[in-house]
């Protein structure tokens, strides 16, 4: 920790690891609530600009509902005073969506029957009254936050390119880093952000979250991805995106008849990734459960794993072809990654179950799945069957598995992929070994699943169960990219050149910067914006061939020597 962030920064006292055991007791009102919000802020190990790291921030202490409040000492002494206040009105849709506001801000959050949402820091003079809190909330946090990386990356950092916004809004980074968070908030209020906001990446994360009794303990979780928060609407679906197909003899089906899914249309939010935690099935966004973020402490951080156990399961020899394309890419990274890898064929149910129950970072489930549950070489396994599993991540390459995927994380996974319903064969096998690829590559399961897709046609018909964040990667080294190129618009004939775009994807590294692989001396970037550059064929080709890599090439899906190959055709994949 530097000396700006020991003064100006101001670590919080009584910061210590013993927050990471110690468990908030609420009761089930939106008071209650709220003060678990005021409390998450103990997870600050400074309230200074350097908040804006996830690495500067621990998760806040768990949350249970009970019958009275009781907040441990440890995280009472924890808790930053930093003079800011945020009171609203009282009830738990308000208290969820102002939530990640004032736990970054480390606000006191009060809250009061018909009461308009205000802003207070009354030694800074900051008396804001906000508009409607789906909008206000989120819009004030980005601002904080945005600002924050901003000035750490001027003062502190190794910079950004986006530090020259700070001139653009006539900030002194230096006079920033060292004021109160209170003093700072105040400036950041002032500024006349709307001239600059299209230098800014968008927000990484939207939670659509039903605001129950049921989703109060899993606040801590969301509050640590800082995602945005807002209550579950729907819009209409629009069924053309859903479109069905005829093609059954191509289908990955069986005999029997497959679970349907009901789907919904979330409202559009502001966010790369969307995640579901409510009623219904989303159409493009993660469906996640309590239980996914109960059992992320069942299981290490990956980062620190220090080997991840894979197991692929073959139960129908016809999709041999998914099984082998699979099985190269394993072998492919065995020697760069510490993995472990096991096969399995035709298993019965009891096997499977076993496999199930011993614990593998990621099962890879080739085969058919139909109502009773996933085809086995003697009937059927239902995953609602099982008391527990310890797979923490899991791919259900079969028609119809969402509902198996979702029981599998209620007895103890993380995240999940799953089909919807009936998918074609031929397609399975490509979305599910550009799957695997990409999480060995370091992406998060939302985001491998997303790219995957592109492989194919019909890529709704695939969806992420559980926490869609999660990441498989078994060293910290992953750096997930990809690059979306396109020819020039108006090139001529002859003229090869391409508009090429790399774009992060890791959700744990929102607030951080980024260098993409570019000809030349490229800036270092705010993750969650585009490096955007113009090469021709023979330069575009030449950064490809050194990078493992997705390529998203005039709007279909390609791996970096794939696409090196397309631009060169000289060059060979």
């Amino acid at each position: 920790m530097t000396e700006r962030e020991q003064s100006g920064g101001k670590l919080v006292s009584g910061a210590t690891d013993s927050r990471d055991s110690a468990t908030v007791v609420v009761p089930p009102t939106p008071e209650g609530v709220a003060a678990a919000v005021t409390h998450a802020a103990a997870a600050h190990e400074t309230t200074g600009p350097a908040r804006s790291l996830r690495a500067h921030r621990r998760r806040p202490p768990a949350v249970r509902v009970g019958d009275a409040l009781s907040v441990p000492e440890s995280v009472v002494a924890a808790t930053p005073d930093t003079g800011i206040e945020l009171r609203m009105p009282a009830s738990l849709r308000s208290v969820f969506v102002g939530a990640p506001l004032a736990f970054y801000l480390g606000a006191d959050v009060t809250v009061a029957e018909d009461a308009d949402p205000v802003l207070r820091a009354p030694d800074a003079g900051v008396d804001r009254r906000l508009g409607p809190l789906t909008s206000d909330a989120p819009a004030l946090l980005a601002r904080t936050f945005w600002l924050d990386c901003l000035v750490r990356e001027a003062t502190t950092g190794p910079g950004v390119a986006e530090t020259g916004t700070l001139d653009a809004l006539d900030l002194d980074p230096e006079r920033l880093a060292d004021a109160s968070p209170a003093a700072r908030l105040a400036t950041y209020l002032d500024a006349p952000l709307g001239r600059v906001l299209d230098r800014l990446p968008e927000w990484h994360l939207a939670m659509h979250v039903a605001p129950s009794v049921e989703h109060v303990s899993t606040l801590p979780y969301l509050l640590d991805r800082l995602a945005f928060v807002f209550p579950p609407e729907t819009a209409s679906l629009d069924r053309q995106e859903l479109v069905s197909r005829s093609l059954d003899d191509f289908y990955r089906g069986a005999p029997g008849p497959v679970a349907s899914v009901e789907m919904l249309d979330p409202v559009d939010r502001p966010g790369r990734t969307q995640g579901w935690l409510a009623d219904g099935t989303p159409v493009d966004a993660f469906k996640t459960h309590p239980a996914a973020y109960r059992n992320h402490d069942r299981y290490g951080v990956a980062g620190d794993r220090e080997r991840m156990s894979v197991a692929v399961v073959l139960n129908d020899r016809d999709m041999a072809g998914e099984h082998d394309a699979v099985a190269d890419i394993y072998d492919t990274h065995a020697g760069d990654l510490p993995i472990d890898v096991s096969f399995h064929e035709r298993l019965t149910r009891r096997e499977l179950a076993d496999v199930l129950a011993d614990h593998h970072e990621f099962v890879h489930y080739i085969g058919h799945c139909e109502v009773d549950g996933l085809r086995c070489a003697d009937g059927h396994l239902a995953a609602a069957d099982l008391s527990e599993t310890n797979v923490e991540t899991f791919f259900l390459n079969a028609c119809g598995s969402y509902h198996e995927g979702m029981a599998l994380v209620e007895a103890g996974s993380v995240a999940g992929a799953v089909t919807l319903r009936k998918v074609l064969d031929e397609q399975a096998a490509k979305v599910g070994t550009a799957f695997a690829r990409l999480l060995l590559a370091g992406f998060p399961i939302v985001a491998a699943l997303r790219l995957a897709r592109r492989r194919i046609r019909m890529g709704k018909d695939y969806a992420v169960v559980g926490d869609g964040t999660q990441t498989l990667a078994a060293n910290g080294d992953s750096d997930p990219r990809v690059a979306h190129v396109e020819p020039l618009d108006g090139a001529g004939e002859g003229d090869d050149r391409y508009r090429v775009a790399w774009e992060h994807q890791s959700l744990a590294s929102h607030g951080d910067g980024f260098v993409a692989p570019a000809p030349g001396d490229v800036s270092r970037r705010l993750c969650g914006n585009r490096t955007v550059f113009t090469a021709d064929a023979a330069e575009l080709a030449a950064v490809l061939a050194d990078v493992d890599a997705p390529v998203v090439l005039d709007g279909r899906f390609h791996w970096a020597d794939e696409a090196a190959a397309v631009v060169r055709p000289d060059r060979r994949p």
